[in-house]
């Protein structure tokens, strides 16, 4: 069919355009790009015979990702980051999305650095969720604890280091750039999930609108309350202001 002929030629340009691969939600967006008077069924079937009928030069690194064979051996490309650009540049605007995009705290500060002993033990930004004069009902004072990382060359030591926030924190995000590779992204999204942990990208070449992309939901645990203790003691002058 001339319709299958399309999509394949079609794809075939695309994933040659981009090394990395592409995923199917991406190719069939770019089919119905392409072909918009195409039907939708016509669009997913032609990618599932696209697929079984190419698996010699296409081949999925990860769940739902297509990429030419003969990219396989290629290291995927890495956007270089401005050196100029810090990761404190987005410590402020990430607090601000807790609170006011997201609404998941009442209020979010900056804190780094190794204010809580170690640096794997200290987040980016804490935020925390409590009752407002306004609520009828109290609720129990929420602590979320967030990692930005700006290098896409430390991926698995920041979901590390969120994973360590889990102690002392109800709530932990991790926050990476969207120019990772998409395999990358993938897995971290599953890992992210299996521990709970919410996880967002961001624009790491842009502070002034980084555009911050939530792909998963944090999820509520609990704590441990030692943990939990022992860093709002060694932090006593920052949790005060951001319980006031």
């Amino acid at each position: 069919m001339a319709a299958i002929d399309d999509i394949t030629n079609l794809v075939l340009k695309k994933l040659d355009e981009n090394i990395d691969g592409l995923r199917w939600a991406d190719l069939y967006s770019a089919i119905k790009m392409e072909y918009p008077n195409m039907k939708n069924g016509t669009v997913v079937g032609g990618l599932r015979n696209f697929y079984n009928k190419n698996t010699n030069s296409v081949y999925k690194p990860d769940k739902g990702l297509y990429r030419l064979t003969k990219y396989q051996n290629n290291g995927f490309q890495i956007n270089a980051q401005t050196p100029s650009i810090k990761e404190e540049d987005f410590y402020e605007s990430f607090a601000a999305w807790l609170v006011n995009d997201q609404e998941e705290c009442t209020k979010a500060k900056e804190l780094g650095g190794s204010v809580l002993g170690s640096k794997w033990g200290t987040p980016d930004v804490i935020g925390v969720s409590k009752s407002l004069p306004t609520d009828i009902i109290e609720k129990e004072i929420e602590i979320t604890s967030a990692e930005i990382k700006l290098s896409q060359n430390e991926l698995i030591t920041a979901f590390g280091q969120s994973c360590s926030y889990k102690l002392f924190s109800h709530k932990v995000y991790l926050v990476i750039p969207q120019q990772s590779n998409a395999e990358e992204i993938s897995r971290l999204d599953s890992l992210c999930f299996l521990f709970g942990i919410g996880l967002v990208l961001f624009d790491n070449l842009n502070p002034n609108m980084p555009n911050y992309q939530l792909k998963n939901r944090a999820q509520r645990g609990e704590p441990d309350n030692y943990y939990l203790n022992k860093n709002i003691d060694k932090a006593k002058n920052f949790f005060n202001d951001l319980l006031s």
